[in-house]
C-alpha cells in the first residue's frame, strides 16, 4: 500500500482525534473523581524502577527521535514518528499534570488510555512500511518499541496494587485450610436452597 499525502494526514488526524477525546475522558474522569484525597505515588520507588525508567526514555524517546530525525527527508517515516511523539509528548504532559498539578488518582489510568492507542500506532506505522531494505532499521525499531510498549503496559497493571497500597494480610496454609470449610458451612447456612 503506498504512503501518500493523504495517507500521511490522516496519520496526523486520528492522532490528533484521539489526543481530544482521551483528554476530555480525563478532564471528565478527574471532575468527577475530585473529591479523592490526594494522590501521591507510594515511596521508596521499587530498585528496578530507575533502571527501567531511563530505558523506556532512552529506546523509546531518544532512539525514536534520532531514527526520526535521521531519516526526516522520507514522508511516510516522519508521519509516522511525528504522530507517535504528539501522543507520546501529550501523555507525558498529562502525567505531570494529574500527578504534580492536580496529585490526582487519575494519574494512574494514563498509561493505560494511551499506551494501547502507542500500540496501535506503531502497528500502523508496521503496514504502512513497505518492507524495503533501506527501511528494515526502521521496522526493526517499531518491532523494538512495540516490545517495549507491551513490556510497559504489563508492567504498569502489575503495579497497580502499588499503586493503590493494598495491603497483602498473610496467611498460613493452616489458616486457610481451617478457615475454608468453616466459610462453606457459614455460607451455605446463609442462604437456603
Amino acid at each position: 500500500m503506498p504512503v501518500t499525502s493523504s495517507t500521511n494526514l490522516n496519520i496526523l488526524f486520528e492522532s490528533l482525534l484521539f489526543l481530544v477525546a482521551a483528554t476530555l475522558f480525563l478532564l471528565l474522569v478527574g471532575w468527577a473523581w475530585r473529591q479523592l484525597q490526594p494522590f501521591s505515588l507510594p515511596q521508596p520507588l521499587p530498585a528496578w524502577f530507575k533502571g527501567w525508567f531511563l530505558t523506556v526514555q532512552v529506546v523509546g524517546g531518544v532512539v525514536p527521535l534520532a531514527t526520526m530525525l535521521i531519516w526526516r527527508g522520507d514522508d511516510r517515516v516522519l508521519a509516522v514518528f511525528v504522530a507517535y511523539f504528539a501522543v507520546l509528548s501529550w501523555q507525558v504532559l498529562s502525567e505531570v499534570v494529574a500527578l504534580r498539578w492536580f496529585h490526582s488518582v487519575v494519574w494512574v489510568m494514563i498509561p493505560y488510555l494511551y499506551v494501547p492507542y502507542r500500540l496501535w500506532q506503531i502497528y500502523q506505522g508496521l503496514m504502512l512500511l513497505p518492507p524495503q531494505p533501506e527501511l528494515r532499521g526502521v521496522r526493526n525499531l517499531l518491532l523494538l518499541e512495540l516490545v517495549l510498549w507491551i513490556l510497559s503496559y504489563g508492567l504498569a497493571l502489575a503495579q497497580l496494587p502499588r499503586l493503590f497500597r493494598w495491603q497483602l494480610q498473610p496467611k498460613s496454609d493452616e489458616q486457610d485450610s481451617q478457615n475454608f470449610p468453616a466459610e462453606t458451612h457459614n455460607a451455605s447456612s446463609k442462604f437456603p436452597n
